[in-house]
């Protein structure tokens, strides 16, 4: 397609750079509690309108969702948001950085939310990830992962979903996407850049690319979503037909 990037092969040894870190803009929590809470001010501007779209996905999954599970969580602000909101959702929460796991086990007992879990470690770097995680999920959520990784983290994150996922469950992903070619706005054009400058594996990933690798692993988008600041959800379901909506 006219304009579309399609995603890079991993570097050559002798050209891979050490990889950064992500710029994940955690800080330290000043709303004290207990301590090695971390704060991402992302957080207070992308909640609401994630919590919109959880909303309505949620009410369309039949059964109602009973366990969910969040990779790379982060800080752990969202899940504190997501429990608050949805108290009959047992979510279980991840990360692979020992300073978002101890992040999020505070929030958590600050809280004292009973549907959030103990945070557990994964690296979405493995290929068998999903293979340490007691399954069927019915919704899996995922922010801001996808674009600060290598793509073989979104084959491993979309191949985990198939394995992990409910039949009648749902896959959402928020972040920053291209859209068939279309870099949204050219501050997403820049943000990718950016981002590919920092690490050459990075880079904001496009909409029929990660359709394509969803078909592969039984998924399929079935909504793309328009979120402020130009980014995207994409909700995934198994066994859908017909070509993805936005709204």
């Amino acid at each position: 397609m006219l304009g579309r990037r399609k995603p890079e092969g991993k570097p050559k040894m002798s050209d891979t750079p050490e990889r950064p870190t992500a710029p994940r803009g955690w800080v330290p929590s000043d709303t004290g509690g207990q301590g090695g809470k971390l704060h991402a001010p992302a957080v207070e501007r992308n909640t609401a309108p994630i919590l919109a779209v959880l909303t309505e996905v949620i009410a369309g999954i039949d059964p109602p969702p009973r366990r969910a599970l969040e990779l790379a969580s982060g800080s752990g602000e969202h899940a504190i948001a997501i429990t608050q909101a949805f108290p009959d959702l047992a979510w279980q929460p991840s990360d692979r950085d020992p300073a978002g796991l101890a992040s999020i086990a505070a929030w958590r007992a600050d809280t004292g939310h009973d549907n959030l879990l103990p945070p557990v470690p994964i690296d979405l770097d493995d290929p068998d990830w999903f293979r340490r995680v007691d399954g069927p999920f019915d919704l899996i959520f995922a922010s801001n992962v996808l674009h600060i990784s290598p793509w073989r983290v979104t084959l491993g994150l979309l191949a985990g979903a198939g394995h992990l996922l409910a039949d009648h469950g749902a896959l959402v992903v928020y972040g920053c996407f291209s859209r068939s070619g279309d870099f949204v706005s050219d501050s997403n054009r820049e943000f990718d850049r950016a981002i590919r400058e920092r690490d050459p594996e990075w880079g904001v990933r496009d909409t029929e690319d990660v359709a394509e690798v969803a078909a592969r692993n039984g998924l399929t988008i079935t909504r793309i979503v328009p979120m402020p600041a130009n980014n995207t959800i994409l909700v995934l379901r198994r066994d859908h037909s017909g070509s993805p909506s936005s709204s």
